[in-house]
């Protein structure tokens, strides 16, 4: 139990780590070891610094002695980050929820390099909204609709809705017309994780992933089609669509891993051309049927 909470600061909630069972004889021996890429000096600066605690939300000293079977809190070092050129959007708030339109390459969450250039902090740090937490989650490379809670004891609240697959989630992708594609269909298939980074795959068993696929219009050899995912299974749009042979435009991971980029050599040319357009649920606690739609829209490819 914490004897206060832990604040949010620059946007950021603190990370946390378990301690297992071993023989350190002190936590920063321990956070050596186990993060790599960190240096002991590094950890003690942060620990000198007070952003290092204990679970009763103690700061934790550079001599401070292991104890196992117990978590540990700390802040991320605020690293300068490329600034990623798109601004979000704010369609919708109440005294309960926040509906944002995030823009492409726009991570929802921090990971990676990622922590102030992410959707949660930046709306935290813009709305003055320390609790604010993301119910759901999009790619970094996918822009649409994000739904956020205000308050810690609701975000289950509304995730469950998410989880219970009562949520009405439509998508649009650009991608290429195949002819001989009788649509709409329903692509089912089951899927897990690659071997490869990054990467989920199809393989043989019961169908864990399911979703409705029309087209909406054509334009020369590209189409744009309305994804219905009726599950919520990792990259299950992306994978879905190259699975049939039409992968969405501009996919750097389906069917094909290509290079990793580093955020500072990105140029934002080359969007990935799927969009999160529309949510459609039952609020849970008011029972009014909510409908948000995003302002984005895709475009063709122009062509010579």
């Amino acid at each position: 139990m914490f004897l206060k909470p832990l604040e949010v600061r620059n946007g950021v909630s603190p990370s946390r780590v378990y301690l297992p069972e071993g023989t350190y004889s002190t936590v920063l021996d321990f956070l050596e070891l186990r993060f790599s890429r960190g240096t002991r000096l590094g950890w003690e600066r942060r620990m000198l610094q007070g952003r290092v605690f204990d679970q009763r939300g103690i700061p934790i000293a550079p001599d401070s002695p292991y104890t196992p079977r117990c978590l540990i809190f700390y802040y991320r070092e605020l690293q300068e980050e490329s600034l990623i050129p798109f601004v979000e959007k704010v369609i919708y708030e109440d005294e309960r929820i926040v509906v944002a339109d995030k823009p492409h390459f726009l991570p929802v969450t921090p990971i990676g390099p990622y922590i102030q250039e992410t959707l949660l902090v930046r709306l935290r740090n813009r709305l003055g909204l320390e609790h604010l937490s993301a119910v759901h989650r999009l790619d970094l490379e996918t822009a649409g609709l994000v739904l956020f809670t205000k308050q810690v004891g609701l975000r289950n609240t509304y995730a469950a809705l998410f989880r219970e697959q009562v949520v009405k989630k439509i998508y649009q992708a650009i991608a290429p017309y195949q002819p001989s594609l009788s649509l709409p269909i329903m692509r089912s298939s089951r899927i897990e994780r690659a071997d490869r980074f990054m990467q989920m795959q199809e393989v043989l068993g019961q169908a864990n992933a399911h979703t409705l696929i029309r087209i909406l219009d054509q334009h020369k050899d590209m189409a744009r089609y309305q994804l219905e995912p009726r599950t919520g299974k990792k990259h299950q749009l992306r994978l879905h669509m190259s699975a049939l042979g039409v992968p969405i435009f501009n996919d750097r991971i389906y069917p094909l891993l290509q290079e990793y980029i580093e955020p500072s050599l990105r140029t934002y040319n080359h969007p990935l051309q799927l969009l999160a357009q529309e949510l459609h649920f039952t609020d849970p606690i008011t029972s009014q049927r909510q409908f948000f739609q995003s302002s984005y829209t895709l475009d063709f490819p122009v062509t010579r």
